[in-house]
């Protein structure tokens, strides 16, 4: 009787996977394999009250490993599309965000947190997975947008400010204003996102430009 129940077994797999891996992509309804049916295939094999509800929480356990498989960046978005100006909660959420980033390597060409950020992929992080706002990728197309210039002295967190570093005036790196004259930033290769202060004598001489992407003009 056991190789009976196997033979049963071993058949129901070969036949019913592809219906299981179906189900695990969202495939329509009539696509998906009835899961009363394989219920009704393991008592038939023999199988006791036991293992049917042992196959239930393999079921489940692969329900919520769907979910967990989620990307963290997936998970922040809590935002609808921003159209107009930023709230101040999602503008001090962004702020926030900044600070638990704090120590995440440099990486060139990186926007997100398990490969690395670069300086504007930082920002354009920050903006995407908050705000659901999508800005320009490269410190050249952020600045291109003049119509969010504002004065150094007029700067409020949230907004963008802009450096060059090898004095021909390009601009070349780009940090998220906090506030306090403060900045967080992705440095180069070899550093970590942290703050520094627009009060420092070398970002005070490489400063350049800041543009505002809240949408706020007070």
């Amino acid at each position: 009787m056991r190789p009976l129940r196997w033979l049963t077994l071993y058949l129901f797999c070969i036949l019913g996977a592809p219906f299981a891996l179906a189900d695990d992509y969202d495939t329509p309804s009539w696509r998906r394999y009835d899961n009363a049916a394989i219920d009704r295939t393991y008592q038939a094999a023999g199988f006791s009250a036991r293992g049917i509800e042992q196959r239930a929480q393999i079921r489940r356990a692969r329900r919520n490993l769907k979910v967990s498989s989620l990307s963290r960046e997936s998970l922040l978005v809590s935002y609808p599309q921003a159209k107009g100006p930023l709230s101040p909660r999602v503008t001090s959420r962004i702020i926030e965000r900044a600070h638990e980033l704090i120590g995440t390597p440099y990486r060139w060409g990186g926007e997100s947190e398990e490969s690395g950020f670069d300086c504007s992929g930082l920002i354009v992080y920050l903006y995407s997975t908050i705000a659901n706002r999508k800005l320009p990728r490269t410190t050249t197309s952020m600045i291109a947008q003049k119509r969010n210039a504002v004065d150094q002295d007029e700067l409020q967190p949230g907004d963008a400010v802009f450096f060059n570093h090898d004095g021909t005036g390009r601009v070349s790196h780009v940090g998220l204003y906090i506030g306090g004259g403060r900045f967080i930033h992705a440095p180069r290769t070899g550093k970590t996102i942290r703050i520094d202060s627009l009060d420092n004598r070398y970002w005070q001489r490489s400063y350049t430009t800041a543009r505002r992407f809240t949408g706020r003009s007070g």
